[in-house]
C-alpha cells in the first residue's frame, strides 16, 4: 500500500499508540522518519528509538515514554507542512511552542532539527510538525 503522507502516519502511529498506552510502535523506517524520532529523544518525548531490521523491510521501533502516574510524555503531535500545501518559515518566524514545552521540527538545509537548533543557526526551512 502507497502512503502518501509517511510523516503524517509516523505521527498517527505513535497517537494511536499513547492514547491506548502501549510501550512501543512500530513504524516504517527512513531517513527523514528517523531524524524526527532522534529530536523526539533528545527533547525527552520518547525513552529511545531502535532500527529493526525486518525481511521485507526495515522498521523504527520507537519506545513510548510516560510518567509516573501514566500520563504520555507527548500530549499533542500536529503535522503542518503538507504535500499538498508544503509551509516554509524563515529564521524570524520561527514558532515557540506552550512557552518553550512545546518542539516545532524544521526540515533545514542543514538537516531535520528542531526550532530551537534552528533559531540558534539563523536558518529557515520547511515547518514538518509540532510536538507538545
Amino acid at each position: 500500500m502507497t502512503i502518501s503522507d509517511p510523516i503524517a502516519d509516523m505521527l498517527t502511529r505513535i497517537r494511536n499508540a499513547v492514547m491506548v498506552r502501549h510501550d512501543s510502535v512500530l513504524v516504517p523506517a527512513s531517513k527523514m522518519k528517523v531524524s524526527i524520532a532522534k529530536i523526539l529523544k533528545e527533547e525527552g518525548f520518547i525513552t529511545d528509538y531502535e532500527i529493526v531490521k525486518g525481511k521485507p523491510s526495515r522498521v523504527i521501533k520507537i519506545h513510548l515514554k510516560y510518567t509516573e502516574r501514566n500520563t504520555p510524555a507527548v500530549a499533542a503531535l500536529e503535522r503542518v507542512s503538507k504535500p499538498g500545501l508544503r509551509v516554509y518559515v524563515e529564521r524570524g518566524e520561527i514558532p515557540r511552542l506552550a512557552g518553550g514545552l512545546g518542539v516545532a521540527i524544521i526540515s533545514t538545509s542543514k538537516g531535520v532539527m528542531s526550532g530551537q537548533d534552528a533559531r540558534r543557526q539563523g536558518i529557515g526551512g520547511e515547518l514538518l510538525c509540532y510536538v507538545m
